[in-house]
């Protein structure tokens, strides 16, 4: 019986563990990209860039929304955050660096981050 409980409270322990909440950085980075991705998608007129690219941008805030939805984080605290990296990013124009180390955030992040934002790409339209 002893061992049933050992086995059952680790089980407990580990995936809680597993299933953690974005800690403080990862979630100010996650709104940072989320305002990154959001000033791709209203570029300035004149940048210029791919089409594709303003498609992974929104699906990547898509993702990001969900993923944080999904670990804890309250939706209105997730968006005054994200509203608050879109008014410091809006207007700015296309960093790439910027954005690939976003794709490469996300895909680190969040549990199957690249192929989820393949799919919000195939659903955008």
């Amino acid at each position: 019986m002893k061992k049933i409980i050992i086995t059952f409270l680790f089980s407990i322990v580990f995936l809680k563990s597993a299933y953690a909440d974005m800690n403080d950085a990862d979630k100010n980075r996650a709104w940072e990209c989320s305002g990154i991705y959001m000033a791709n998608y209203f570029l300035p007129s004149g940048e210029t860039f791919e089409y594709s690219m303003k498609e992974k941008s929104m699906a990547s805030v898509k993702v990001l929304k969900a993923y944080a939805l999904e670990v804890g984080i309250p939706e209105k605290e997730w968006d005054e955050g994200v509203n608050k990296a879109v008014d410091k990013f809006y207007g700015s124009k296309f960093d790439e660096v910027k954005t690939n180390a976003c794709h490469d955030f996300v895909n680190l992040t969040v549990p199957n981050g690249e192929d989820r934002v393949k799919k919000v790409v195939q659903t955008l339209y």
